[in-house]
This record gives C-alpha cells, sequence and structure tokens, in this order.
C-alpha cells in the first residue's frame, strides 16, 4: 500500500534517537546472525525465542532442548527475531521514519519502555486472539505497531513522504496513510481469525 520514507518533523527535545538507532541495530544484529548459522537454526531461534501461544498459557510444554528462556521473556524476545530480510527492512523502516520523533517526545528512557511494553502488549494481543495456536509469532510489528500509534497521535498533520503502490512519492499529512495502515491491519486480523 505505502512505504514511509522521511517526515518533515525535527527533533526539538533530544539531539539524536539512540534508543531508535539501538533498537534498528539490535534487530539487525540479530538477523545478521540468524543468517549466518547452519541450516534450521533459524528455524530453531524462533521455536526458542519466538511468542508461542500454546506454550505461554501452558497448553502446550516445548522440548526440553528448546525450553531455554523463561516463558514470560518469550514476550519480548519475540520482537527482535523476523523471518527473513524483507520482514526485518518493513518493520525498521517504520520504526526508522516514526521512532524518532516518538523518543523526541517521551525521552530515551521512557521511549525504550514504550517500546517494549509494546513488543509485550502485541504478544499478549496475538495470544488472547489464538491462544491454542503452536505457530511462534516473530517480528517487530507489534512494537513497530504501537510507536506508529503514538506518532499518529504525537504528530497527525506532519506532512510525510510516502511511496504509494511503491511507484508514487507523495507528500501527505501523516493522519492519511496511518490511518489507512491502521486500518489495513484490523482487515488483516479479521482475516487471519
Amino acid at each position: 500500500m505505502f512505504i514511509p520514507l522521511y517526515d518533515v518533523n525535527h527533533l526539538k527535545h533530544i539531539r539524536a534517537q539512540y534508543v531508535t538507532i539501538g533498537l534498528i541495530v539490535a534487530n539487525f544484529l540479530v538477523w545478521a546472525f540468524g543468517s549466518v548459522v547452519p541450516d534450521g537454526a533459524a528455524d530453531l531461534a524462533a521455536l526458542t525465542l519466538g511468542f508461542i501461544p500454546a506454550v505461554a498459557f501452558d497448553h502446550v510444554v516445548l522440548p526440553p532442548a528448546l525450553d531455554i528462556l523463561p516463558g514470560e521473556l518469550t514476550f519480548l524476545t519475540y520482537a527482535f527475531v523476523h523471518f527473513d530480510f524483507w520482514h526485518l527492512a518493513s518493520n525498521m523502516v517504520f520504526l526508522w521514519v516514526f521512532g524518532d520523533n516518538v523518543e523526541d517526545a517521551l525521552g530515551h528512557l521512557r521511549f525504550l519502555l514504550f517500546y517494549l511494553i509494546c513488543a509485550a502488549a502485541g504478544a499478549l494481543f496475538h495470544g488472547l486472539i489464538n491462544p491454542l495456536s503452536e505457530a511462534p509469532l516473530v517480528g517487530a510489528s507489534g512494537a513497530v505497531s504501537g510507536i506508529v500509534v503514538a506518532y499518529l497521535i504525537l504528530h497527525p498533520r506532519v506532512r510525510l513522504w510516502t511511496l504509494v503502490f511503491f511507484r508514487i512519492p507523495l507528500p501527505l499529512p501523516a493522519f492519511i496513510p496511518l490511518l489507512l495502515w491502521v486500518a489495513q491491519q484490523f482487515v488483516m486480523l479479521v482475516l487471519d481469525l
């Protein structure tokens, strides 16, 4: 539908978006590590670090070899594991474009806490919708969704350059593409039910 390219919204309270950059680097490092390990290790990472609702809600028990983390940690670790480069890149583009201004509004530490809380809330919401699912949830989409909604609330009228239909660059008020994006997320949720 659209790809955010950049916004015309300069930082006002912080000099640099250290936490946003740190989260992007952490996500890329986890993906890079997973992409250089032998075949099957990426699937292993998804099973050990991903959020599995049936495991989190004690419907299923992981084999001992895969049960390396307390189940509560997977509410956060899943957000740093991605299936492939494009999955990672799409999440990180949204974090790059919108994260800096949310970090600017919240400050570094509160932004990091907000990001982690959004990740955990995304996992919980996913688990509550399908508590018996044994498929691992991976990716930063839950955390990034929280950042996008925060940006929408904080800066609805900021000029956002977007690539519409992957071809047409357009400057739009942020609320137009972001509300469409939120609606798309709900449609995808309903279709997955």
